[in-house]
């Protein structure tokens, strides 16, 4: 390597030693229902006081694992902050968040908490009270289905990725709030079913398809027009989206499907880059 190269080099790799210490990442945890709940928050260098706020569900099973999502690269380039709550143990031990499955009888009340953690949040790191916004993975992206019903006004605009909505949900619920909502879903999703499951074969309790659940969401926001388009192949994956928007909603509501032809039960492998996906949406509803 010539003198050149190796000071390019160098160079780099201080910026990036210089950029990861301005960045923060920070480690805390706040008491709900009686115990301690554990959450990383990510705040880019530079960040403003007022910086909008995404926060992150992982799925059953899961941890708050930020390197596993691209999210804090996304905040990077694009000026917020994300927080990765850790969900709480369910009767088989399994961490989630809860939605109501089978096993989650003992869990505590996670719409109530998320609550709880964004007025948190708010308060402590100065963040925006507006511009609050929520994604999840699997269990994360059914539990925004259960905010988007039982807390409509929490985020300005939520996105799932293979979640679902349930039966008894959709049948139960009596919110007249439209919620901007977007679902990327694969249609080999074999853990959560594009056909959905309403017979509970699965054993994650009975929930509708996917696209009556977009559906659903559209109606109540009152979407008057219908767009369908295909987006071109431009992930190594090679798998061809379908994106359905239904548009013109109250209040520039908006409810988007990517319809992902083959795709399996993934974050990153749905044919979009999915970080940049959902903030794309998540930047409609900036105010």
């Amino acid at each position: 390597m010539n003198t050149y190269l190796r000071i390019a080099a160098l160079t780099g790799l201080l910026l990036a030693a210089a950029h990861s210490a301005l960045a923060q990442t920070t480690h805390g945890s706040l008491r709900s229902e009686g115990a301690e709940r554990s959450y990383i928050l990510y705040r880019p260098e530079g960040l403003p006081a007022g910086a909008p706020l995404v926060v992150f569900l992982h799925g059953y099973g899961g941890r708050n694992d930020p390197a596993r999502y691209g999210l804090n690269e996304a905040a990077d380039r694009h000026g917020f902050a994300v927080c990765y709550p850790e969900g709480a143990p369910d009767e088989r031990g399994k961490r989630g968040w809860n939605v109501g499955y089978p096993t989650q009888g003992n869990m505590p009340d996670d719409v109530a908490f998320v609550e709880r953690l964004v007025r948190h949040l708010q308060r402590r790191y100065g963040l925006s009270r507006r511009n609050v916004f929520c994604t999840g993975m699997s269990n994360g992206g059914d539990f925004c289905y259960v905010v988007a019903s039982r807390r409509p006004k929490l985020f300005a605009a939520l996105a799932s990725v293979a979640g679902f909505m349930s039966v008894g949900d959709m049948r139960t619920d009596r919110s007249a709030t439209p919620v901007p909502l977007l679902e990327i879903h694969g249609t080999a999703d074999r853990t959560t079913r594009w056909d959905g499951d309403p017979d509970n074969e699965g054993g994650w309790g009975a929930y509708v398809a996917v696209p009556l659940a977009a559906r659903y969401w559209a109606a109540k926001a009152r979407c008057t027009r219908m767009e369908r388009d295909t987006l071109p192949i431009d992930r190594p994956e090679g798998l061809q989206v379908v994106a359905h928007r239904s548009t013109d909603g109250i209040d520039g509501c908006e409810v988007w499907l990517y319809e992902t032809i083959g795709g399996k039960h993934s974050w990153r492998e749905t044919g979009v880059d999915t970080p940049e996906a959902v903030w794309s949406f998540f930047a409609k509803y900036l105010r």
